[in-house]
């Protein structure tokens, strides 16, 4: 006997192909620890400075290493805080020509749409392999289940997430994820 269990919300964008694009991505650490940096000092000219600790100098190096694993996905700008990362994402998807292939949702109908028949995006693959490949090297899981992901849809929105991800260490202490450390 089936239960009845509360509907899934539905988290990603319904007509965006995760596979091609530009997405602000955000991972956060279980629980909200402060494993991965601190933000020090206060200096005037350049604000404060990120001191990566041991779990997010191992982040760091598998954000630095993409391009190994992805041919299609890179990394525009990141940022690793205390207890989560911002990420700028361009992925790019291309058929065996090498051209940019129609987005999914154009080629499948509603209704395939609806029954979930979309493959496993790029950025889902992204993620979890990042967040596999740091466990395994940090012996524990330290990340949040799921992540944040937002679509960027204009220049205008990536200069504002762009200058969200430089800004994030000077306003830390604003943040909505800052827990003292």
């Amino acid at each position: 006997m089936k239960e009845n269990l509360p509907d899934r919300k539905h988290i990603r964008h319904k007509h965006f192909d995760y596979n091609d694009g530009i997405i602000f991505l955000t991972i956060c650490t279980k629980d909200r620890r402060c494993v991965l940096s601190r933000i020090v000092g206060t200096d005037v000219l350049d604000g404060p400075k990120i001191e990566l600790l041991p779990h997010g100098k191992i982040a760091d190096k598998f954000i630095n290493e993409l391009d190994e694993f992805y041919e299609n996905i890179s990394v525009l700008k990141y940022v690793i805080m205390p207890n989560h990362i911002h990420l700028l994402l361009q992925i790019r998807n291309a058929d065996r020509r090498g051209r940019r292939s129609l987005h999914k949702c154009e080629q499948l109908s509603s209704a395939d749409v609806e029954a979930g028949h979309l493959q496993k995006s790029a950025l889902s693959k992204f993620c979890s392999t990042f967040k596999r490949f740091c466990n395994k090297e940090f012996g524990e899981n330290i990340w949040q289940r799921g992540s944040y992901d937002h679509v960027i849809r204009s220049d205008l929105d990536l200069d504002r997430h762009i200058e969200y991800i430089q800004s994030n260490p000077l306003n830390w202490y604003y943040d909505e994820l800052f827990i003292e450390q």
